[in-house]
C-alpha cells in the first residue's frame, strides 16, 4: 500500500512550513535590531531616550509580528527581540525616561 511522505517537522524547533514569508521576516529582523540596541544601550544611564525609544518601539514592532507571525521559527526568535526590547525600555524608563 502507497503511503504519502510527509517530512518530520514535528520534533524541529526551528521547523518552517517551506514558504517565504518576507513581511514577517523583516518584522522579525527588525525586532532583533531594535531589541540588541534598546539593551545594549540601557546600560548606559545618558541614554535613557534611546534605550527607551528603541525599546518601546521594538515592543510594538515585536507584538505585531507576534499577531502575524506563521511558524515557530518566527515566534521563537520574536519572543528573544521582545524580551530585549522590554528590559531595555523599562532600564530606560528607570533611568529617565522617553523624554
Amino acid at each position: 500500500m502507497a503511503q504519502e511522505l510527509r517530512p518530520n517537522t514535528v520534533g524541529g524547533l526551528f521547523a518552517t512550513d517551506g514558504k517565504p514569508h518576507p513581511l514577517q521576516d523583516t518584522l522579525l529582523a527588525v525586532t532583533l535590531v531594535l531589541g540588541l540596541t534598546s539593551f545594549v544601550t540601557a546600560q548606559f544611564h545618558h541614554l535613557h531616550l534611546l534605550s527607551s525609544w528603541t525599546g518601546l518601539v521594538g515592543i510594538l514592532v515585536g507584538a505585531y509580528g507576534q499577531w502575524i507571525s506563521e511558524t515557530t521559527r518566527e515566534r521563537f526568535a520574536l519572543i528573544i527581540g521582545l524580551g530585549a526590547s522590554a528590559v531595555g525600555f523599562f532600564l530606560g524608563m528607570a533611568h529617565g525616561g522617553l523624554f
